[in-house]
């Protein structure tokens, strides 16, 4: 173990402070979604955090101020609940990047790129909390340019969205019509 290296372990406070934040965040992906016109998408939106790999590590580095998912990696390297999450769900442009395929980043499916919208939404709502802007999602998206491997049709449409967030607000945006036309426009 290393000198730096912080003890993390499940009490009770992290086990219930892990679970109501997933839980709130899937709420708060859920009313995105139906604003979004997919539903579906945001009812069964990460069931996969109630797994017990997911969980598990979550409750056990959760610390109330951002994902414990970090605090994992910070602290042993890597995260078993990431990889398991990232593999299962489709609204994660990680799960797309295959590099032993001829095409190592597609474009995502469209359900599955609105989702990943409302999805990042709602983590930087849960997260920030009152301290969130409308340009949060854009100046977040911006600064982890450098570690992000997605198709470059897709960064452009992603961008493109955060960047009428940050200019108009989410209601505006975040209809299907509208997601539909930029989805149109910037992935054919």
């Amino acid at each position: 173990m290393k000198s730096e290296e912080i003890k993390y372990k499940i009490t009770i406070k992290s086990f219930f402070g892990h679970l109501h934040t997933v839980n709130k965040h899937r709420f708060k992906v859920f009313k995105l979604c139906c604003k979004a016109g997919i539903p579906w998408q945001g009812l069964v939106h990460d069931l996969s955090k109630y797994s017990l790999t997911e969980f598990l590590e979550g409750a056990k580095y959760y610390t109330g101020g951002y994902s414990p998912i970090q605090n994992r990696k910070k602290n042993v390297g890597y995260s078993e609940a990431w990889l398991h999450h990232k593999g299962r769900n489709k609204h994660h442009y990680e799960y797309w990047f295959d590099n032993g395929a001829p095409l190592k980043t597609p474009i995502i499916p469209f359900k599955y790129f609105v989702e990943m919208i409302c999805d990042t939404l709602a983590a930087g709502l849960t997260y920030q909390g009152n301290k969130w802007t409308k340009d949060y999602q854009l100046a977040y998206w911006t600064k982890t340019s450098k570690t992000r491997i997605i198709n470059p049709k897709m960064e452009v449409l992603v961008t493109k969205v955060y960047e009428e967030i940050a200019e108009s607000g989410i209601d505006k945006v975040l209809r299907k019509e509208h997601l539909r036309k930029l989805y149109d426009k910037y992935t054919n």
